[in-house]
């Protein structure tokens, strides 16, 4: 599990948060940073070598923009918290991709298909375009919400089958197809 901390404290940080404390927010990501660092590291781990950011620069990044959001996400529970850090990370590296892209106009851009991606989550270590992937999955969200989770969970968050069964209130076989599914989706979306 991502946290290892008691599920109560850190549901009460959240709902605390909620309420417009922000003072929780800090207790939060203190209780949470050595998860939020493993999560930072897996995100980069899935970029091309030698990125200029660190884990604790994203992770840095990653509270400047929850301290100066003006809306607070209304959070259920961890996992909830976790997969919203997770898509804030990822969207951290799109904007960070996006801007070294501008800076190389003219230069080559490496696009690194989605079964590279997916095997990356696999295990494979494999490169992805974050923006390209992005695009994809937030296209796959319009037609499946349910599969866009999935990917979102299992490939961003690293959960494993049964993780995402228990976070989604499924089970694991309709996450296995769901996940599949996804998967052959992007691939076409993005080999295409």
């Amino acid at each position: 599990m991502l946290d290892g901390s008691p599920q109560g404290e850190l549901t009460g940080l959240l709902l605390s948060w909620n309420r417009g404390d922000r003072e929780a927010l800090d207790r939060l990501l203190r209780l949470a940073l050595a998860d939020l660092r493993r999560l930072a590291r897996y995100h980069l781990a899935q970029q091309r070598p030698h990125h200029t950011l660190e884990p604790g620069a994203l992770v840095n990044e990653l509270y400047l923009r929850l301290t100066t959001g003006r809306r607070i996400p209304d959070f259920s529970d961890r996992s909830h918290f976790f997969s919203f850090v997770s898509r804030l990370m990822r969207m951290i590296l799109i904007d960070h991709a996006r801007a070294r892209g501008a800076e190389k106009r003219h230069g080559a851009h490496e696009h690194v298909p989605l079964e590279n991606a997916v095997q990356a989550a696999d295990g494979a270590g494999r490169l992805v375009d974050l923006v390209a992937l992005n695009k994809a999955i937030h296209e796959l969200g319009a037609r499946s919400p349910r599969a866009r989770k999935v990917v979102e969970l299992r490939y961003l968050l690293g959960l494993s089958l049964e993780e995402v069964a228990e976070a989604l209130a499924t089970s694991p076989s309709t996450v296995s197809r769901d996940w599949a599914a996804a998967k052959a989706w992007l691939y076409s979306r993005l080999s295409g």
